[in-house]
């Protein structure tokens, strides 16, 4: 009888896990631009059907936070019953007897901390803010805003070159974008609530493996406007804005402080993660759009000055990057044993390769340039790697991906060791990296991971003769400051891109943002040349003349996704070429027709193209 009883409830068990996991499937496709209000009612309802209703602040009071809630989306609440509602959270937050209760109520303090502008156009106007609509949300959560599942679709009728062309109506990058993107376009992909998000990167890395990029015809350029603008700097962010410039009829002159174009494209990311000579591909077919003139080897303060642009031209678009890496200042770190990753990625990408036979090697940074550094050294032919990290594995900023390749070809991690001193010999050289072991502390609000702090332990030292720290980038941002358009530090714009109290400078990427992804700073090139159009007076329009494939009846058989390989670490550890392995084409086939055509069903039919 007994063992009957527990066979019931471990099956009971597992019914509720898989329950819990379609629930949670939910949650990850939860469609941006749904009022973050009534999501949360959602969530507070499931939360209050979970109490055991032992203690009033939990059995009763989540009940009344959800009538509240409920009141505010309605648009029947004023700030009276909104302050009554945040001191009711507060109240079973402190109060309840177990995590049900806290948990729910400390959800719904973050949630009006989140989108407390949300909750006052509620109270204001009574209804949700103008932008809350159901929106596709892979094409909401690509910062260039691409029409995805259209080329998913074009994909999959093998018409490669449309699907080129509908990436560049967005991404004038789309070969980079298929090696390196962040794919923040599958976060929300509503697949996952059938089996698993699509491989989106993956698709496109096979449109432009199928047929090269610059093979395939640029769309036509506008008529010339007589309007000219500059462009500092010729990474993605400033490459892109110049590229949309262009397109709508302006002249556009890019100015660049290195002998290539490309930016953190070329000198940032090695070879084996994105080839340069698929990189120049996509930089080869943008400039082919002309009207764009490069003058490469140019640098601000040098050889010209902001003065000098802001008469010259008629609008300045800044894109400088953030190129310049930091360093930690621990005791012994001006040494020439110790170095930024991002001085030595930059050596690495100038051809210039070191040999690192017999040499132990100590990476310090746990994100996506700490792991392209500590890779790269083992090409290096570097007798060990360790990365060094302040943290734990899982809360590294890196790609999981990336850490997991690192880990492969022979990296070892070494998580929650701070550094704290460079241990020299008696002539100088570097010996060791003297750490102090961590221990993880209460979660932070903001970032929520564990803080860390010094443990009671000895310090631990690890044997070393380089040191390279990945800690961070900053911007050369003093020959702007010294004219007055910029801080020293990142720039501020306001959300025109326009630079504050400078009108028509612009700027965007990273040197507005911080180091952040190629993505990211494609998009802000994209939004920069359509306020600087508005700027100079215009309001180009243009739509996308591809035929889209009528949208099918969704597939919905369960299939695993696909996912992209890589050469085996043996093969790949040893030299610069490529790692990453294609779809074949009954890969690309199965996945791309897993697509549920969201933009046609449920959303209603997209417009192509820039506006």
């Amino acid at each position: 009888m007994y063992r009957k009883h527990v066979l019931k409830n471990n099956q009971r068990n597992k019914l509720i896990i898989s329950s819990l996991n379609s629930f949670e499937k939910r949650i990850h496709a939860n469609p941006p631009g749904v009022c973050p209000i009534a999501t949360h009612i959602a969530y507070l309802h499931t939360a209050r059907s979970q109490t055991c209703g032992k203690c009033v602040p939990c059995a009763k009071g989540l009940e009344q936070l959800e009538s509240m809630m409920q009141k505010i989306l309605d648009g029947a609440a004023d700030m009276e019953l909104y302050n009554d509602m945040i001191r009711l959270a507060r109240t079973i937050k402190c109060t309840a007897d177990c995590a049900i209760g806290y948990e729910a109520a400390y959800m719904v303090l973050c949630n009006v901390k989140n989108f407390n502008d949300e909750y006052m156009h509620h109270i204001e106007h009574h209804k949700c803010q103008s932008d809350i609509a159901i929106k596709v949300p892979c094409m909401y959560n690509c910062p260039a805003n691409v029409n995805i599942p259209g080329y998913i679709s074009l994909v999959h009728e093998g018409r490669y070159a449309d699907a080129v062309n509908l990436i560049r109506e967005d991404n004038p990058f789309p070969t980079a974008c298929a090696f390196v993107c962040e794919k923040p376009c599958e976060s929300q992909c509503r697949r996952c609530l059938i089996d698993s998000q699509i491989n989106i990167r993956g698709l496109k890395k096979f449109a432009v493996d199928q047929i090269s990029v610059d093979k395939v015809p640029i769309p036509k350029r506008n008529v010339d406007t007589g309007k000219r603008v500059a462009v500092v700097g010729g990474g993605p962010s400033g490459l892109t804005c110049a590229y949309f410039l262009s397109r709508m009829g302006h002249s556009v002159v890019v100015y660049e402080s290195k002998e290539q174009l490309g930016g953190m494209l070329r000198y940032g990311i090695p070879n084996y993660r994105l080839p340069k000579d698929r990189l120049d591909q996509d930089i080869d077919a943008l400039l082919a759009v002309g009207g764009i003139e490069v003058k490469l080897n140019t640098r601000i303060g040098r050889d010209f000055t902001v003065e000098q642009l802001e008469k010259d031209y008629d609008a300045v678009y800044i894109s400088i990057g953030a190129q310049k890496g930091k360093v930690t200042p621990i005791k012994n770190y001006d040494n020439p044993g110790v170095s930024s990753a991002m001085d030595f990625l930059d050596q690495v990408a100038h051809g210039d390769i070191p040999d690192f036979t017999g040499k132990n090697v100590i990476v310090i940074g746990g994100g996506n340039v700490a792991m392209d550094c500590s890779r790269t050294a083992i090409r290096c032919k570097a007798a060990s790697v360790t990365v060094v990290v302040r943290r734990r594995q899982e809360d590294m900023t890196a790609l999981p991906s990336e850490i997991q390749s690192a880990i492969e070809e022979g990296v070892e991690l070494r998580t929650l060791f701070a550094p704290s001193e460079v241990k020299l010999d008696e002539n100088g050289k570097v010996v060791a990296l003297v750490t102090q072991p961590q221990i993880t502390g209460h979660y932070d609000e903001r970032s929520g991971t564990p803080t860390v702090r010094d443990a009671a332990k000895e310090p631990y030292e690890i044997p070393c003769d380089l040191i390279f720290m990945a800690i961070g980038q900053s911007i050369e941002s003093e020959p702007f400051a010294a004219c007055g358009v910029g801080p020293k530090g990142t720039f501020v714009t306001d959300n025109t891109t326009a630079v504050t109290d400078h009108p028509g400078v612009f700027a965007g990427g990273d040197c507005v943002t911080g180091p952040a992804t190629a993505i990211m700073a494609i998009g802000t090139g994209k939004i920069a040349a359509i306020n600087i159009d508005e700027y100079l007076g215009y309001h180009h329009e243009y739509h996308s003349n591809i035929q889209i494939p009528e949208a099918r009846q969704n597939m919905r058989s369960h299939f695993g996704r696909v996912q992209l390989t890589e050469k085996s670490a043996r093969e790949r550890r040893i030299n610069f070429e490529p790692v990453e392995n294609g779809m074949s084409h009954e890969e690309a086939m199965q996945e791309s027709g897993k697509c549920l055509r969201c933009d046609i069903f449920g959303s209603g039919k997209m417009e192509g193209g820039l506006v």
